[in-house]
This record gives structure tokens, sequence and C-alpha cells, in this order.
């Protein structure tokens, strides 16, 4: 907490020089002593000039020097906590890894797999919004189809494209897969997740994404055909490797608001509270306006005759 303490905008403090030389330039030119310093003697100037008998210690010029350094210290912006990231589901990252292998062309999920998968991403994409999102295909080999972007529009295109046929080799890379899209979130700078979509992994990837998981706190979410049996078990052994839960696809869009939901606080479960620091500098604005009132005071600007006897 303390500990934490630093200012958001310490460059602002570089005005209390300037304030400071203005308030005792003013001192100097209201000083009288000062004025007729030199056309008076000094053993009569004190005889001559009027004295004011229980003058406050802190007058205007002193307020207003206060007024000034408070003021300056909260534009500088105190601070010693952070905050939740705001607008996380527009600021957390998605990369989507999907399974592009014959497999995925079985029919039991009409039209197929494959074609389902790709229309829950459009439909997830569109809960999302404008949040950046990028998708890479893997079989025997893994490729970043395309990078992070906005355009939901692009990432459907390339992904209604993807087919077994145009994948350079058969096989099940999903280690190597997962691995890029945590490169992805990491050179994006901000907080994110995986959504994979896959049918099953081969029992050889275990090792892989075993390692994988123990270099990267990335969060998974697994979407996979709604099957049971032998496979799903195989499924969720497997997704327990990397901790990750397996959802699956449902004939209305409760997977994908789901899905949605899950990414849109994808960076408060990988980030924690990130690096946005609460600005305190909102806290001396009534301190300011609470000294300003003592502008009010009768006989504070123009000294009243009482003052003066």
């Amino acid at each position: 907490m303390i500990g934490d303490f630093h200012l958001l905008r310490p460059w602002w403090l570089t005005a209390l020089a300037p304030a400071a030389l203005l308030v005792w330039t003013i001192a100097r030119t209201q000083d009288a002593h000062r004025v007729w310093r030199g056309v008076i003697a000094d053993h009569l100037l004190a005889y001559l000039l009027s004295k004011q008998k229980n003058r406050s210690c802190v007058g205007p010029l002193v307020l207003l020097g206060a007024i000034w350094a408070v003021a300056i210290v909260a534009l500088a912006g105190p601070t010693w906590q952070r905050e939740p990231v705001p607008f996380a589901d527009d600021t957390a990252v998605l990369v989507i890894v999907l399974k592009v292998t014959p497999s995925m062309k079985t029919e039991d999920l009409q039209p197929d797999r494959l074609a389902r998968s790709v229309q829950k991403i459009h439909d997830l994409l569109v809960l999302r919004g404008g949040a950046r999102s990028a998708l890479i295909a893997y079989a025997g080999t893994a490729h970043l189809v395309m990078p992070l972007t906005r355009d939901a529009g692009i990432v459907n295109t390339f992904a209604a494209a993807l087919d077994p046929k145009i994948m350079p080799s058969d096989g099940d890379v999903a280690a190597d897969a997962l691995s890029r899209g945590a490169e992805v979130i990491a050179k994006s700078g901000q907080s994110g997740s995986i959504l994979w979509i896959t049918d099953g992994v081969a029992p050889e990837q275990r090792n892989a994404l075993a390692e994988f998981r123990k270099k990267s706190p990335v969060p998974i979410r697994i979407l996979a055909p709604p099957f049971r049996g032998p496979e799903r078990d195989a499924l969720n052994n497997m997704s327990a490797v990397v901790g990750a839960r397996v959802l699956a696809i449902s004939p209305d869009d409760a997977d994908v608001r789901d899905l949605a939901q899950a990414a849109m606080f994808a960076g408060a479960t990988l980030g924690g509270q990130g690096d946005h620091w609460q600005d305190a500098g909102y806290w001396l604005v009534p301190l300011v306006a609470l000294l300003s009132t003592l502008w009010f005071r009768p006989g504070w600007m123009v000294a009243s005759a009482s003052s003066h006897k």
C-alpha cells in the first residue's frame, strides 16, 4: 500500500518552483518597509508606517501558496494502490486455436465438426464486439492464420477457408499450437486467454502439454463436440494436464455466451489488477475548495478599518 506510493504525473511538481517564485515576488511587492527603505531613514520608518495589530500569520498570500501547492500535488497524481483494468472486455485478447484434421470432418454435428466450429467462432466474435482476436490452425504443424485484429469479418473468412486438405501434414501438435497462442498474447502486451477447439488430443502430446503449462499460465478453455464415452473421457484427461475446462458445443448460443463472458474477464484472471493505478489526486480537490472559501472572509482581501486600530 504506502510502500507503493508514487506519482502518476511527477513532472507536475516542477510547477512548484514558479509558484513559489510568484508568491515570493508578490510578498516583496506588498512589503511597505521594503518599498520605502532607502527613501526614509530606518529609525523613522517604523513610526511613519501603520502597524496592524493581531494580524493573523495566515494571510491571503500564505493561503494562495497553500492552494497552489495542494493543486499541483493533486495534478501530479499521487497513488499507492492498483485498480482493476477498465473495459476488460475491450483489452483482453483472445487467441482461437483450431484443430484442422480429418477427424474434424466427422458429421456427427451437422454439417460437420469443423464447419460447426467455424460457425461458433463467428458467433463468439460477434459477442466480443471490437475486441482483438487471433486465429491459429494446426494438424501436423501449427500456423498463425490471422494475427490479432479487431476485424471479426476477416477472421471469419479465414476460418471458413480452413480444410484438412490444405494443411501441410496430418497429425497433432496441440502443444505447439498452444505455445504459439501464448506467444501471441505475450507479444500483445495485454492479458488474454486461449480458446482451444478440438475433438481430441493425441496421447503422445501429454508430456508436451505438461511442459507448456509449466511455462505459461495463460487461461485455456476447450470447445469440443458434445460426444460422450471414451472420446470425452480421453479429452477430459488431457484437459486436466493444462488445467482447461471443457465446454461442449450446444445447439443454441449458450456455449458462445459462456465463452464470451470468460474471455471478457481474462484480463483479471491473468493479469490481476494490471498496471492501472488509482489516481488519488481527486481526493485533494475538496481540500482546495475548502481553502478557497477563506477568500470570502470580511476584510481578507481589503483590510477593514478595525484591523488598523
